[in-house]
């Protein structure tokens, strides 16, 4: 199988991976200083949950050696008020296109999730990885099918958050991937 050349893409959710919903144990917010990211519509009450992002967790993405693409609801926001506390720079952020009523209620029927089809057909059958809390068998199934090149979807506990399980699950498989891809 060939597929298009270029690091493999990482498709990142925000709500659920990057800020957990379940009782955070560790101390808030990991110990940083207030910034500007604490500035603005979120530290006006916006979204009270920004103190359970790990800041560490932007060196390690970046680590994985993929072109991170924001695949989020958060849109543009993720680049104004996320990447600032990860220390990512802005990030591509993936547009979702407008589906029919016949569409999406096709994909509910299928149990298959809004973004699927919008992830395959950006990542044009380059690898990718996909980290999700909504991830389940039919869009496993779906890309399978409809994807020419290797996918990781890798569903992440909500209710925890990114964790160290998950960053090792997405190196290993990228670990897979030929050389030509990476």
């Amino acid at each position: 199988m060939t597929t298009p050349a270029g690091r493999p893409l990482l498709f990142l959710d925000v709500d659920g991976p990057l800020i957990p919903f379940g009782a955070v144990t560790r101390p808030e917010p990991y110990g940083r200083e207030p910034s500007v990211a604490d500035s603005g519509p979120a530290a006006d009450g916006a979204h009270p949950l920004l103190g359970r992002i790990d800041p560490r967790h932007g060196p390690r993405l970046t680590a994985l050696g993929c072109e991170l693409v924001w695949a989020t609801t958060w849109m543009a926001d993720a680049n104004d008020i996320v990447a600032p506390i990860l220390g990512l720079p802005r990030l591509p952020v993936l547009a979702w296109p407008e589906q029919s009523d016949e569409e999406e209620e096709r994909d509910v029927r299928a149990g298959l999730h809004w973004k699927t089809r919008a992830l395959v057909g950006h990542a044009e059958g380059r690898p990718f990885v996909w980290i999700d809390d909504e991830i389940g068998g039919a869009d496993r199934a779906w890309v399978r099918a409809h994807h020419s090149g290797p996918a990781l979807l890798r569903r992440v506990d909500a209710g925890l958050g990114l964790t160290d399980e998950d960053f090792a699950a997405v190196a290993a498989w990228l670990s897979t991937l030929p050389p030509v891809g990476r």
